[in-house]
């Protein structure tokens, strides 16, 4: 599945990890003032700032998918 994405947005501050795909969603539509189901990637790390999730949705697929990802310097 090859998908394009208008635009990567980061999360200021930390988010909570256990968060569903709808408690992202609406941190995207109260913090961003945007649509979860715009072309764009929206980012959030955890307080330790070690982990990213990453938020994925658009009208013709529902959730395309969030994953967990750990992050090493």
């Amino acid at each position: 599945m090859n998908m394009t994405f208008e635009k990567v947005y980061l999360a200021c501050g930390s988010t909570d990890m256990r968060k569903s795909i709808d408690g992202l969603a609406a941190i995207v539509i109260e913090c961003f003032d945007l649509d979860p189901f715009s072309p764009c990637l929206f980012v959030f790390c955890n307080r330790k700032r070690d982990k990213l999730k990453v938020s994925v949705r658009q009208p013709h697929i529902y959730i395309i998918g969030v994953g967990c990802f750990t992050v090493t310097v």
